[in-house]
């Protein structure tokens, strides 16, 4: 149990260094390609940035959607920076093998009293529910050769090994999940921001003398799409791939609970 207790710590030291050094990492990238690739000269008429974007040029588009642009496009970095991580997380936290027939090989060499042969399945799969279902089966036995307790001791005994290290490992699985799902919102808000001031700088075009600018006018127009359009964008891959995401914890969880109340009843079977 003591290695059992130390690993999420370590895990999260390194999850929290991960996340203080990728997203400010994330915001200078996104700014230096703003700036120096989609505002490079040559995507604009007379290889001028302050000139229109030559036709059918989408990075000077892009570049034309004004301050904005850069902290969306540092939210949708963000966003697939920690899809990737979580998606090599949860993958790691499954173990070697398939959950569910794992579950069920445990489930068997435990109904006949092949606990050594469980621990080595256990040592075989690796992840997250093996390390859970490993620490229940040393509580089983454990328990099992204690004579002085009753039944419903050690029943309660086992299931309480159960919540105690779900409790260890589940905060490893949902590490950065608040991430993603704060970007689903913030991302969407923050494109508003970016649509309401380019829609200002559109109507001051119109509002010019009389005479409408259709070059500030434009402009305007294409500060407000565009980061609309990134912000959508970002919003819809942060609520995919949250939603993913929290399914397989779910399902990872009730593979636990399912394996752990098997073992409760197999205890109760036996004795």
């Amino acid at each position: 149990m003591k290695n059992t207790a130390k690993a999420p710590k370590k895990q999260s030291n390194f999850g929290g260094i991960f996340t203080a050094l990728a997203i400010p990492l994330s915001f200078v990238t996104t700014v230096l390609v703003y700036l120096y690739v989609f505002g490079n000269p040559i995507h604009f008429e007379g290889n001028n940035p302050e000139n229109l974007p030559l036709p059918g040029d989408y990075f000077g588009i892009v570049y034309k959607g004004g301050p904005i642009v850069p902290i969306l496009m540092g939210f949708f970095l963000i966003v697939v920076i920690f899809s990737i991580e979580r998606f090599l997380a949860i993958r790691r936290a499954k173990g070697a093998g398939s959950v569910p027939a794992f579950v069920r090989g445990l489930k068997d060499k435990l109904a006949n009293d092949d606990v050594d042969g469980a621990l080595k399945s256990c040592d075989k799969q690796r992840g997250v529910v093996a390390n859970v279902l490993r620490s229940v089966v040393l509580r089983y036995q454990k328990v099992s050769a204690d004579k002085a307790m009753t039944k419903e001791q050690a029943m309660a005994a086992i299931q309480k090994e159960v919540e105690d290290s779900t409790s260890l490992e589940l905060p490893g699985l949902e590490q950065n999940m608040p991430i993603l799902s704060t970007l689903v919102s913030c991302s969407t808000l923050v494109a508003l921001l970016g649509t309401v001031l380019g829609m200002i700088r559109a109507f001051a075009a119109l509002a010019n003398a009389g005479a409408p600018d259709s070059v500030a006018l434009s402009a305007g127009i294409s500060e407000a799409l565009v980061n609309t359009a990134i912000g959508i964008g970002t919003s819809a891959i942060a609520v995919i791939t949250y939603n993913y995401f929290a399914t397989q914890i779910d399902h990872l969880t009730f593979s636990i609970d399912e394996a752990g109340y098997s073992i409760v009843n197999t205890y109760a079977e036996k004795n």
